[in-house]
C-alpha cells in the first residue's frame, strides 16, 4: 500500500470518530486543553500503529488507543485522580448532586431547571471514579457495545457489566442524595 493510499485510508476510517475520541478524552481528563493534548497524541500514536489495525471498525481501536494515552496522561500529570477500584470505594462517593427530569422545553424557568439539572448531572458522571466513568460514558453516551467496551478496556465482558452497574448505582445516589430545589434556591 502505498504512504497516499495508506493516508486516505486513516482519513477515511479514523477522522469521523474524532469527536468521540474528544468526548472521551474530556470525560477521563475532565479538561478540554488536556483532552485536545489526549486525542492528539492518541492520533498521531493511532496513525503510527495504522498498519497493524486490520477491518473497517476503527471507532473502538481508536478509542482503546484514546483510552490508554489519556490513562497515561493522567497519571504523569495528575497521579492522584487515577484512583484503584478498591480504593475508590474506601475513600467514599461522589459528590452529591440533583434530580428530576420532568421539564417544560419552552418555558424559560423550565429550560433554566433542565439546563442546571443537566450541568448536576454531567458533575456528577465527572464526580465518579475513571473506571466507572469511562464505562458508563462509553455506553451510555458512545452507545458501544459490551464487546466493544471490553475490547477497548480490555476487560472481559462480565467486568464491563458490573462497572457499569455500580456507575449507574454511584451515580443514581449521587443525583438522589442533592437536597430539594427548594432548599437550593431558599424557597
Amino acid at each position: 500500500m502505498s504512504e497516499q493510499d495508506r493516508v486516505k485510508r486513516f482519513e477515511r476510517l479514523a477522522l469521523p470518530h474524532l469527536n468521540d475520541a474528544y468526548n472521551l478524552a474530556r470525560w477521563l481528563t475532565r479538561d478540554a486543553q488536556d483532552a485536545d493534548d489526549v486525542v492528539q497524541e492518541a492520533y498521531l500514536r493511532a496513525f503510527r500503529y495504522f498498519d497493524g489495525f486490520k477491518g473497517d471498525k476503527a471507532r473502538p481501536w481508536l478509542l482503546s488507543i484514546v483510552r490508554r494515552v489519556a490513562y497515561d496522561w493522567l497519571e504523569r500529570n495528575r497521579p492522584s485522580t487515577v484512583v484503584r477500584l478498591d480504593e475508590a470505594f474506601r475513600d467514599g462517593e461522589p459528590e452529591p448532586a440533583s434530580s428530576s427530569a420532568a421539564v417544560q422545553p419552552l418555558d424559560p424557568e423550565a429550560h433554566l431547571l433542565r439546563a442546571t439539572e443537566l450541568r448536576e448531572l454531567n458533575q456528577a458522571i465527572a464526580d465518579l471514579p475513571t473506571q466507572f466513568r469511562e464505562i458508563l460514558v462509553l455506553r451510555e453516551l458512545h452507545e458501544l457495545s459490551y464487546k466493544d467496551i471490553a475490547d477497548i478496556a480490555a476487560i472481559p465482558i462480565g467486568t464491563v457489566m458490573s462497572r457499569l452497574a455500580r456507575a449507574r448505582r454511584l451515580l443514581k445516589e449521587a443525583l438522589t442524595r442533592r437536597p430539594p430545589r427548594e432548599a437550593i434556591n431558599g424557597a
